[in-house]
């Protein structure tokens, strides 16, 4: 296969945009499917999750093979909604190129804006594809001016709409100029209808303008008002999508099978290969400052990056990996220098959503799936075990929820464990714990929804039933001072003590997290026990102490203390540094953190006073408010997530159904010193009434 010839590409937008119609469209169109699945009826090629098929989202990216006039095509369809963010960013850390999804009606939608900003982040190239085109209301020129005042994403169109709404009969192609008729599944060429052409004409003239910034001919030719040529203005156009100085639009309407092919002929010409993509920089493993590149070339040594983990009924794990540089082949020796361990390839097979394809071989550019790994998670890097570096894992966001669950039939207890432990390797945005007192497991999400489909995989795929509580706001606990606290811990039994004395400074460490320094000097505190200060104090700061809630953003700086050579131990250093690090947090000015939510709103123009009301009710901040259509709003509010329960419902009725919102986490903030009183006292009386 040729590396120019491939493509890596994601497709992602806002929730019912459209995008996973428009990858069953590419899949039927590619002759990778016969028959075009439905969201809506809960066949869609790409939704092959029970959870999916039955609310008609997508839940889990997938990956899948397809091929066009010659190219191969790696595509992943990504979810649109907030709860599974975590599935956006791992498949951006490993595409090559996105077709961002737009509605014609609704344009620029909140979570749009999210996958943009990721997409950003990622340095990814895109092009944009406006759907729904045959909707009423919908409006080309409008979502792309929504692209530019409010992605700056330079957004030009390269095809421009036939008619609209139930009108939209066909596309024109502003290079060429020339038209594609719809005609049902098929289409012809035809020369543009008259009264497309003077605006056809000014949508060339445009897009040359807009490019001839990037080249110095095709500005001369466009000083000099003369002709340019296709092919120039497509490979100008290229260089400057890869660059990502420029998005080209296209439209269609992809239910109605409408604009599928041309936007599969803009992936080939405009999205970039691996060749364009060029090397991967990752870090040694002995010294962060100190970088190596990879080429994407077969004789370049290995390198991997693990994006993804499901584990099927039939095979077992599957470990999906974006190979940047070298050669994998079938019972190959590879390192995972995330973990340092040693991993044996077993078979590779190659995915086609639900099916899949065994292969022996897999070279630079390809998505693939493996089976038997042994150690290996989402973001770590497989490599070349004498050559090793560390790729730029992938940002995995915090768990905003909780909820907690216990197996409805006691005997089921193992088996509840083994299945959180597989569903949390496969989603790293998913965190349990396991609260000892309550003998409840504590399950942690991205939101509401998130859960609700972990506990219906518990009972579908893994046959657990559990009994849920109320879904809670996931508190953490830090400091506000600095304080040193000593302590020391005698306990004599008859047999061996316990003995051991600990002295260490507690400081805040915003943003941070948990850092443990060690400044003992003299040996005052034998080596083999330094690490045993660190996990007490680690044991207590995971189960915290005003809430039970865990504690962040500390920094312990161990200073002194003392040991007997035969009464201390392991457990005595625990002990001893759990108990100094409880009397030393509660001097150090404790405050509870709660999650702060990112709240946007599109609302019409006569609900406003009533949403900003309720939004002040709740504690939120608004932060913006700016003209997002003709008589509608757009509210970016900053409010406290435990404030957030219930909020679609109470939108509807304040908007008889017409406003919209969308929310993303966006960080932990202290609480008010009475609030923090209330939420202590309510968590207190609701944990007395469960014992």
């Amino acid at each position: 296969m040729l590396f120019n010839s491939l493509r890596n590409i994601g497709i992602a937008a806002h929730i019912d945009a459209g995008k996973t119609t428009v990858t069953e469209r590419i899949l039927f169109y590619t002759g990778t499917t016969r028959k075009m699945g439905e969201v809506h009826d809960g066949q869609a090629t790409m939704d092959f999750m029970k959870q999916e098929q039955e609310r008609g989202i997508t839940i889990a990216s997938a990956a899948i093979t397809c091929s066009w006039k010659g190219s191969q095509i790696n595509l992943i369809d990504t979810p649109g909604h907030v709860d599974f963010t975590i599935e956006v960013e791992r498949s951006l850390r490993v595409i090559d190129g996105l077709v961002a999804v737009f509605c014609a009606v609704s344009g620029v939608e909140p979570q749009s804006e999210t996958v943009w900003h990721q997409a950003d982040r990622y340095k990814v190239p895109r092009i944009a594809f406006i759907n729904k085109m045959d909707r009423t209301g919908a409006d080309f020129s409008e979502a792309v001016a929504m692209m530019n005042r409010y992605l700056d994403a330079n957004a030009v169109p390269f095809q421009l709409p036939i008619g609209s709404e139930e009108d939209f009969a066909g596309i024109i192609d502003v290079i060429d100029q020339q038209a594609f008729i719809f005609d049902g599944n098929e289409w012809t060429l035809a020369a543009i209808p008259e009264d497309y052409r003077e605006n056809a004409l000014a949508a060339r003239s445009h897009l040359i303008e807009k490019i001839s910034e990037f080249d110095d001919t095709i500005l001369e030719l466009f000083l000099e008002d003369k002709e340019v040529g296709a092919d120039l203005i497509r490979r100008v156009a290229r260089q400057a999508t890869l660059k990502m100085m420029l998005t080209p639009v296209f439209c269609g309407a992809a239910y109605k099978n409408k604009g599928i092919p041309q936007l599969l002929d803009a992936v080939i010409d405009y999205l970039p290969s691996p060749l364009d993509v060029g090397a991967v920089v990752g870090a040694d493993t002995d010294d962060a400052e100190k970088l190596h590149t990879r080429c994407p070339s077969a004789k370049s040594p290995f390198a991997a990056l693990a994006f993804k983990l499901i584990h099927d009924p039939f095979v077992g794990q599957q470990t999906f990996i974006r190979i940047y540089s070298g050669h994998l082949s079938s019972g190959m020796a590879v390192m995972n220098s995330t973990r340092g361990k040693q991993e044996r390839i077993g078979r590779i097979l190659r995915i086609h959503a639900k099916d899949r394809e065994e292969i022996s071989e897999a070279g630079p550019g390809e998505i693939v799936a493996l089976i038997g790994m042994k150690f290996t998670k989402t973001g770590d890097t497989l490599c070349d075990p004498e050559q090793p570096l560390l790729l730029e894992s992938i940002q995995v966001p915090l768990a905003v929820v909780e909820l907690k669950i216990t197996p409805a039939k006691r005997a089921d207890q193992g088996k509840l464990g083994e299945a959180l432990n597989k569903l949390t390797n496969e989603d790293p945005s998913f965190h349990v714990r396991y609260n000892d007192e309550t003998e409840e497991t504590v399950i942690a999400g991205m939101g509401e929804l998130h859960l609700e489909i972990i506990v219906d995989r518990l009972l579908h795929e893994h046959k657990v039933e559990v009994n849920v509580g109320e879904p809670s706001v996931a508190y953490r606990e830090t400091i506000t001072g600095e304080v040193e606290a000593e302590y020391r811990h005698v306990k004599q039994t008859g047999g061996k003590g316990q003995f051991a004395q600990t002295l260490f400074r507690i400081e805040p460490n915003e943003g941070h997290g948990y850092e443990f320094v060690d400044k003992i000097k003299g040996g005052a505190i034998p080596l083999e026990f330094i690490p045993s200060v660190d996990k007490g104090i680690r044991k207590t700061i995971a189960d915290g102490i005003l809430t039970g809630f865990p504690i962040v953003d500390v920094k312990i700086v161990l200073l002194d203390g003392k040991y007997h050579p035969v009464d201390s131990s392991d457990l005595a250093f625990q002990t001893c540094a759990s108990i100094c690090f409880r009397q030393g947090f509660l001097k150090a000015g404790p405050i509870l953190l709660e999650p702060v939510m990112k709240v946007e709103i599109n609302t019409p123009d006569e609900n406003i006073g009533e949403i900003v009301g309720n939004l002040n009710r709740r504690r939120g901040r608004v932060e913006s408010m700016r003209r997002f259509r003709k008589g509608s709003q757009k509210l970016v509010a900053i409010v406290p997530l435990s404030e957030m329960f219930g909020y679609a419902n109470q939108l509807r009725n304040l908007s008889s159904g017409r406003a919209s919102f969308s929310m993303d986490f966006y960080r932990y903030m202290p609480v008010s010193k009475t609030l923090q009183e209330e939420i202590i006292k309510k968590l207190k009386e609701k944990k007395d009434g469960q014992s």
